[in-house]
Order: C-alpha cells, then sequence, then structure tokens
C-alpha cells in the first residue's frame, strides 16, 4: 500500500510578506505589482475573506478590500523559502515532486514511518525553522492527497485512510477529480452526474462513449484508483510567457510582443533535453475572454523565429470581430518529447501535417 503525502504552504507569497514585516501581520495583504493592468499574484487569508484571490485583476482587489497592503512580488525570497522547505522534505524521502515553489508530492511508502507521523512532522519543521505554515493531505494515491490537503485549510493535516476513500470521494463534486474543467463538468450535468459518487454509478462504456480514453481515467478516479508515481524528476512538459499590456492593443499590435516572447520561451526550453512538437498562442480580451490556438507541424520549432511565425501563423485563426482588443498574450511550447524520440522521425506521434486544435 502507497504513502502519499501532497504539501502545500498557505498563501505562500503573503505568508513570507508577512513573515518578513511584522507590520503586515493580521492584515491584508495583496501580492501583485501595481499598475492599471496587474494582476493578483497571491493573498493573504486576510485578505481572502474579502473574495480576493489569485489572478484577479488588481484593480478589482483593490475595490474589494481597499485596506489591502499591496507588496511587489519577490522572488528571490519566495525560491528561498522554498528550497529550506524541500530541504526538510528530503530529511524524510527521496522521492519528492514538486509542483511548484509552494506544492510537492512525496512517497513515504518505504520511510519505516507512519505517512501521519511523517507529516506532522515536516508541518512542525517548516513552521519552526522556516516560521511558515503548511497542509499536508496523507493518502494512498496522489489525487486524493491533493484533495486531503485542501480539507483543513490552512495550517492542517488530513488523512483519507484506504479504507474510507470511496465514502470520503462520493459526495465531491466532479469538479474535485483532476482533468475535469468547466466544459466536462457541464457535459456531466447534461447526463445528470454532479458527484463523484453518481459518477461512479455510471457504467464504463458509457463514459468511454461520452469522453473516450479520459473516460475511462475518469471511471478510475471515481473508484479511488489512480497508480501515478511520485516522479523525482519531472521531464519538462511546457514552457511558456506572457505579457499583459499597459493599455488594451489590436490584434495586429501584438506582433512584436509575440516574437519577444517567442525568444524568452526559446531560451526557457534550451537545456531541458527534450524537444516541442506544438506552439500554442494565448490571448485574453479585454472583457477576460480567453483563447488559446495550438499548432504541431511537420517538423518541431527549430529557433525563436520559428516559434514566433507558428504563433503568429495561429492569430490568423482568431476570428473575432476586428474592433476586438486585447489586454493579454502568452507564447508556449508543449507536447514536449524526448530529443532521441523526435531524431528519430516521429512525424507521426502528433500527425504529420500541421493541426490545429
Amino acid at each position: 500500500m502507497r504513502k502519499i503525502i501532497h504539501c502545500d504552504l498557505d498563501a505562500f507569497y503573503a505568508s513570507v510578506e508577512q513573515r518578513d514585516d511584522p507590520s503586515l501581520r493580521g492584515r491584508p495583504v495583496v501580492v501583485a505589482w501595481r499598475g492599471p493592468r496587474s494582476v493578483v499574484c497571491a493573498a493573504s487569508y486576510e485578505a481572502r475573506r474579502f473574495g480576493v484571490r489569485s489572478a484577479m485583476p488588481a484593480l478589482r482587489a483593490e475595490k474589494l478590500c481597499p485596506q489591502a497592503v499591496f507588496v511587489a512580488p519577490d522572488f528571490t525570497r519566495y525560491r528561498e523559502a522554498s528550497q529550506a522547505v524541500r530541504a526538510i522534505f528530503a530529511r524524510h524521502t527521496e522521492l519528492i515532486e514538486p509542483l511548484s515553489l509552494d506544492e510537492a508530492y512525496l512517497d513515504v511508502s518505504t520511510a519505516g514511518r507512519p505517512a501521519t507521523r511523517i507529516a506532522e512532522d515536516i508541518r512542525a519543521a517548516i513552521r519552526e525553522e522556516v516560521r511558515l505554515t503548511a497542509s499536508a493531505g496523507v493518502a494512498a494515491s496522489k489525487f486524493l492527497a491533493k484533495i486531503a490537503s485542501d480539507w483543513r485549510k490552512p495550517d492542517g493535516l488530513f488523512v483519507v485512510r484506504p479504507e474510507h476513500a470511496l465514502d470520503f470521494l462520493a459526495p465531491l463534486p466532479v469538479s474535485r477529480l483532476p482533468g475535469v474543467g468547466k466544459v466536462s463538468e457541464q457535459r456531466l450535468a447534461r447526463h445528470g452526474i454532479d458527484t463523484v459518487g453518481q459518477l461512479r454509478d455510471v457504467p464504463l462504456h458509457d463514459m468511454q462513449s461520452w469522453f473516450g480514453r479520459f473516460g475511462i481515467r475518469l471511471h478510475e478516479l471515481a473508484l479511488g484508483i489512480d497508480d501515478h508515481p511520485v516522479c523525482s524528476e519531472r521531464p519538462t512538459q511546457s514552457v511558456s510567457a506572457e505579457d499583459t499590456f499597459e493599455q488594451d492593443v489590436s490584434l495586429q499590435d501584438t506582433a512584436d510582443t509575440i516574437r519577444r516572447l517567442a525568444e524568452r520561451v526559446w531560451r526557457g526550453q534550451q537545456g531541458c533535453g527534450r524537444i516541442a512538437r506544438a506552439v500554442v498562442l494565448k490571448l485574453k480580451t479585454s472583457d477576460f475572454r480567453l483563447l488559446t490556438r495550438t499548432c504541431t507541424p511537420a517538423h518541431p520549432p527549430g529557433s525563436a523565429e520559428d516559434i514566433a511565425d507558428l504563433a503568429l501563423a495561429q492569430r490568423e485563426r482568431v476570428d473575432l470581430p476586428a474592433r476586438t482588443r486585447y489586454r493579454l498574450v502568452g507564447v508556449g511550447l508543449t507536447h514536449f518529447v524526448d530529443d532521441s524520440s523526435a531524431s528519430l522521425g516521429q512525424g507521426d506521434l502528433f500527425g504529420g501535417d500541421t493541426r490545429a486544435d
């Protein structure tokens, strides 16, 4: 039986700011650059009580919580705190899968101690040595451990024992399952399925007919089945960069920014030992509609210029009215494969011709 811990630092960026500046403790703190186009990077729990959330426009956060203290992000300090926490993880296991600066999976199956005790020790060490709080979930699978870590936030620990897993999952909304976004949630709702328990009762052949291979995955998750391992070295899956404009711009005015972002993602994927097969263009309109366009060319992009050209080609697929204005543009690389795989002529792996998703 596997023993998986998901550890998540509470309101990480904002908590680091409150830790390092005593005057901020107990006050609503919003981590964001100031400016008309800024978005919230993080919000303290005091600010969240007013409805402030990450990725929210900073101006909206200011309206919701006028008394909030706005602090510019300091990623050097956040990385230092994250490294200190990972050093604590490493005392207990080598199987650590970081998801971001503030969360990670740990496989403690062979640690020789109860997983609950290890999670308690980790949380205590983070509190004493790094002066931050963390929430943790313990379960026999990654997805259950992640759900559990949210259960008693902040500064909480929740354990989903194997014999209780199905009862724990049954009343949860289907949106809590990995991979279920708004579209999948709406499709399930049309079939009268709102909870994991209801999903569990759907025959597998129905799930396959509705969702294809993903239907099999959903069926397994509803039954509490998830054998995905904790990977201590996660291969690069995607690289992206984006910019928010000072003022809304037309679609044609995004070209220079797209080329600059293409250069950034080209540099960002250097040295990862893998090759990207697909280029993604992301656009956000002035009214916050999000558009993504993806293409998979016959040959992987081999330069920043290739990435820019492919992204600009995807821009031509945007069919919104010419008067539409855009507040954000992003460029990304995805569908990474090993360098050796790409060199073996696996163009058919993603389809030989350029494909638009």
